[in-house]
């Protein structure tokens, strides 16, 4: 697949702030990504960056092959800022027909059922409308502009789980009719798992993770059991968390553990389960803050 993003030893700082640090991308043609990170992590500082909004104190960015340089606007974007609507006196008729105007495959077709579908009133001026459809509208714009490279930051900000999982549903079959590359920056971690092709994992302006959902689920394990067995068992694993309960523990693991391992498991009496994205990001993040 043709890489159609990428930063290389990408930096932004503010003085002494070192917001987002060294770092380095490769989103490819055609795949869902997810962005993830705690708050102050430096995901929408990235997200202005990588769209031309804001210029990095060091490093590259290349969209579709070419160098983004000061005060360029990338052809074929779109980002969806988590505060998406900048014409609030405009009603969303309005506001889409502006936004229709830098995209020349806008899909007004899609755009007139979405309004159906998600009952929001294009007649309504966007200081009228709710935190949730102000989202909502933002989406519809990302989604409509049939741009190749389309960012979304904090796309189901105000809507609540079953809107949710309609706006998910939309992106889902929307991406399979028209495909592209898709960034959705987030924290809901659970919920993107389920959406998400590719994972990064953002804190203090640091890549700590980048992974395919593929591999996160063949890599991250709970495992738990007595104390000296699973000392042995995970002595050249990547453990991230170790809690202790009594002569019980139970550790968080990101790595490989094969067929032949999981029966040898057994005759140990160490229970092997799965790990959630949550509970993966969780640790990793709790981890780099402790180093």
């Amino acid at each position: 697949m043709a890489i159609v993003l990428e930063s290389k030893n990408l930096a932004k700082t503010y003085g002494n702030l070192h917001a987002i640090r060294s770092v380095d991308l490769k989103f490819k043609d055609n795949i869902i990504y997810g962005l993830l990170g705690p708050n102050g992590a430096g995901k929408t500082t990235l997200m202005e960056m990588l769209s031309g909004g804001l210029f990095p104190s060091d490093g590259m960015i290349k969209v579709q092959a070419e160098v983004l340089k000061k005060g360029d606007t990338p052809k074929g974007m779109c980002y969806v800022r988590e505060k998406n609507i900048h014409f609030p006196r405009l009603k969303v008729s309005e506001v889409l027909r502006v936004a229709a105007s830098f995209y020349e495959n806008w899909d007004w077709a899609f755009t007139k059922e979405m309004l159906q579908l998600f009952d929001v009133n294009p007649n309504k001026k966007v200081s009228q409308l709710s935190r949730g459809v102000q989202s909502l509208v933002g989406n519809i714009i990302g989604l409509a502009s049939r741009a190749p490279i389309t960012l979304f930051d904090e796309p189901v900000l105000g809507l609540d789980v079953i809107m949710r999982e309609q706006f998910y549903s939309v992106l889902l079959t929307d991406y399979a009719n028209h495909p592209r590359t898709i960034i959705l920056s987030t924290h809901l971690l659970d919920e993107i798992s389920k959406i998400a092709e590719e994972i990064y994992i953002l804190n203090e302006g640091s890549i700590l993770l980048n992974e395919s959902m593929e591999d996160i689920r063949s890599k991250a394990h709970i495992v738990s059991g007595k104390h000296d067995a699973l000392k042995d068992f995970l002595s050249n694993k990547n453990v991230l968390k170790v809690e202790d309960y009594g002569n019980m523990e139970v550790a968080s693991v990101f790595d490989e553990i094969s067929e032949t391992e999981k029966r040898a498991s057994q005759k140990l009496d160490i229970s092997i389960t799965g790990m959630s994205l949550q509970k993966l990001f969780t640790d990793l993040v709790g981890g780099a803050r402790n180093q």
